[in-house]
C-alpha cells in the first residue's frame, strides 16, 4: 500500500551544522532518494553516506561544497548497501584525500570502532554499533546536537527491514538511551523526536510478534482441517500471514512473510517456539507458558 510522500529539497540545511543532499534516487525502498548529510561549520567537513552514484547527487555535493567554501576530510558509510555506497568512487573522484571509513571495510576504507569520534570545526560524531538492518549498521550521534544519524535502522516515514530481528530490536533498545533529539535517517524526513519514534518502532515489533504468537496458540494442523491442541507443528509462515495479513492485499503477503519468519525465528532463539525443518511448520514450544 502506498505511503504518500511529502518532496523534500534536493539540498536543504537541516541545522547549523547539517546539510542533507538527496541522492537522485527515489524509489519504493529508498522513498525520496537515499539520504546524504555534511556536517560541521568549517573548512574541512564529515560527510554521511554517498547515496548510489547518481551524476545529479555528486553535481549537488560539489555545488554545495563550493558554496560552503568546504571540502570532506572524511566520510563515513552506515552499511554496505549499495544505495549508501555506490557513490564513494565519485567522491574520491571530486576529493582523492577524503578518508573513507565503514564497519567490515572493503579494500582502501577505514574500519570504525564503536564509540570512535570525527571531529571537524562544530561538530563531533560518535560511532554506535548498531546491527540489525545489516550486521554491519553503523549509528552515529551528533553531541552537539544531542541527535543521531540512525541510517536504515530508523526510517522517517515507514518502517525498515533487517537481516536479524532479535539483533534488530536490541540495537534499537540501546540507540534510545544514546540521545534525546533529532533523528537524520537514512531516508525521508527528519524525525523531531527520535527516541519517540524509536520506541514506535520497537512496540510496532512487538505487536507484531504478539500477533504471531496469537495465531500459533490458535493451532491446526493445516489449512481446511479441523483444530487440534495435540497437532505436532501447526502453522507454516505463509498461513500466518493470510490470517494477521488477510486486510492487505494478496501481492504483498510474500513481502509479509520475510517479516514473519523473521518473528519466527527470533521466538526460536528465545526457546518459545519450535520448527519442524521437513515440513517447515511451527508451533510453540510450551502453548500454556504463553
Amino acid at each position: 500500500m502506498a505511503t504518500i510522500l511529502i518532496p523534500l529539497p534536493e539540498v536543504e540545511r537541516l541545522s547549523s551544522t547539517v546539510i542533507r543532499i538527496l541522492g537522485g534516487n527515489p524509489g519504493k525502498f529508498t522513498l525520496q532518494g537515499t539520504n546524504t548529510y555534511i556536517v560541521g561549520s568549517g573548512r574541512q567537513r564529515l560527510l554521511v553516506d554517498t547515496g548510489e552514484g547518481k551524476p545529479s547527487w555528486i553535481a549537488a555535493l560539489k555545488d554545495t561544497l563550493s558554496k560552503e567554501n568546504a571540502t570532506i576530510s572524511q566520510a563515513i558509510v552506515t552499511h554496505w548497501h549499495h544505495d549508501h555506497t555506490g557513490g564513494i568512487k565519485h567522491l574520491l573522484e571530486h576529493s582523492p584525500s577524503t578518508t573513507i571509513y565503514k564497519n567490515q571495510p572493503s579494500d582502501g576504507q577505514h574500519d570504525i570502532q564503536d564509540g570512535q569520534r570525527f571531529l571537524v570545526d562544530g561538530a563531533s560524531l560518535r560511532a554506535f554499533f548498531s546491527p540489525g538492518h545489516t550486521q554491519d549498521h553503523m549509528s552515529l550521534v551528533l553531541e552537539e546536537e544531542d541527535a543521531m544519524f540512525t541510517g536504515d535502522n530508523v526510517l522517517g516515514v515507514g518502517t525498515t527491514n533487517f537481516e536479524d530481528l532479535l539483533t534488530y530490536i536490541q540495537s534499537l533498545e540501546k540507540m534510545r538511551g544514546q540521545f534525546k533529539g533529532r533523528a537524520y535517517p537514512g531516508h525521508g524526513p527528519v524525525i523531531e523526536d527520535g527516541p519517540s519514534k524509536i520506541l514506535e518502532y520497537i512496540r510496532h515489533r512487538q505487536q507484531r510478534e504478539d500477533q504471531v504468537i496469537q495465531v500459533l496458540k490458535s493451532s491446526r494442523s493445516s489449512p481446511g482441517t479441523e483444530a487440534s491442541v495435540n497437532a505436532a507443528y501447526d502453522w507454516t509462515s505463509m498461513e500466518i500471514v493470510k490470517i494477521i495479513y488477510k486486510d492487505v492485499p494478496e501481492s504483498l503477503h510474500m513481502a509479509a512473510n520475510g517479516g514473519v519468519v523473521q518473528v519466527l525465528h527470533k521466538l526460536e532463539e528465545e526457546e518459545k517456539v519450535v520448527e519442524d525443518p521437513k515440513t517447515e511448520r511451527w508451533r510453540l514450544r510450551n502453548r500454556a507458558a504463553l
